[in-house]
């Protein structure tokens, strides 16, 4: 796989001479590329090899290996089970989804339970707009090949790996919890909450956190098999007594509020080993805002801030990552 900041024409002419694509970028300039193999979301922030920044005109655009075969469809909210069908044998899936949507909440609280969810690989994110146009802009998913644009649903590109070779998932998350946090309980799945078990006791959550001054840039987190995953603030309403969040809680999971990370240019950049500039990979919009990212870099990993990223579930604040490596140095069975 190959990523680069490219222009429309630049973007164009890849897709005339066949390439299969994931493409990040403003809906205006999305809507200017012909039709071809590719899937594409609106985004306007983006990690580059020369700093982060918001960009209305270039496109981000990861490359998938050149020889493989690839598919790309769209699936309607109500049929997101479904995700799983049409894939490759030996394959990998990257998918879309439009921030706010109802797929964004349906794949959110039912995604883990959908059919063959976690047989292959499945890797992508939730599209977005510029933060001043949240209300006003509906953040969309193009798919390519039919030139159709939604603001609902998902597009998928189901790739078949190159022989002798599997596609691998992997996720960076910065947080973990604080030992000193108290734990959290919900009494049920979502996303909002107005009760929570803390330390035992069922509380007002939103009180909880405004009489205790908890800083909700740092997110919830959870232990999920062994996978730091984090559920991260949204809003915190006092005269509602209720807390919204990016991701959904889940009942009788333990959560903790998060510590503090450090710098988070410099502490990404000394844990993203690998090699980001030949792997698919898209960072949290949050973490772009509240690690002061704008004109930084974080090593050889690039792509777009978005409203949510997806490795086999929805996640928030993490780095999620896509590389195809030798079968024998797979971790996949």
């Amino acid at each position: 796989m190959k990523n680069a900041m490219m222009t429309v024409a630049d973007a164009t002419a890849r897709i005339e001479q066949g390439a299969t694509l994931v493409i990040a970028g403003d809906e205006k300039a999305l809507a200017r590329l012909p039709k071809g193999q590719w899937i594409g979301g609106t985004a306007v922030y983006f990690v580059t090899e020369t700093g982060a920044r918001q960009d209305h005109e270039m496109v981000f655009v990861t490359e998938v290996a050149e020889g493989s075969a690839s598919r790309t469809r769209f699936v309607p909210t109500e049929d997101l089970s479904s995700l799983a069908d049409q894939q490759f044998e030996n394959g990998a899936t990257m998918i879309l989804i439009p921030a706010f949507s109802d797929a964004h909440q349906r794949f959110a609280l039912d995604g883990a339970g959908y059919p063959d969810i976690f047989a292959q690989p499945l890797i992508g994110w939730i599209s977005g707009v510029a933060l001043e146009d949240i209300g006003e802009v509906a953040p969309k998913v193009f798919d390519g090949a039919t030139g159709h644009v939604h603001e609902d649903g998902a597009v998928l590109l189901h790739v078949e790996m190159p022989a002798g070779r599997v596609a691998e998932i992997d996720i960076l998350n910065l947080f973990e919890q604080d030992r000193e946090s108290p734990t959290i309980l919900f009494r049920a799945d979502g996303f909002s909450a107005t009760t929570a078990i803390i330390n035992g006791e069922e509380v007002n959550l939103a009180k909880w956190v405004l009489d205790n001054n908890i800083n909700t840039q740092r997110p919830l987190v959870a232990n999920y098999a062994g996978a730091m995953i984090n559920v991260s603030f949204q809003n915190v309403d006092a005269s509602a007594g209720k807390c919204s969040f990016f991701a959904p809680v889940v009942e009788g999971v333990e959560y903790r509020i998060a510590r503090n990370p450090g710098d988070y240019a410099k502490v990404f950049a000394s844990r993203a080993n690998g090699d980001g500039a030949n792997e698919m990979s898209c960072n949290c919009i949050l973490n772009y805002i509240f690690g002061e990212l704008e004109g930084k870099t974080t090593g050889t990993f690039t792509g777009p801030a978005t409203f949510g990223e997806i490795a086999y579930i929805l996640l928030n604040q993490t780095m999620v990552r896509l590389r195809d490596v030798a079968m024998k140095q797979s971790n996949v069975a």
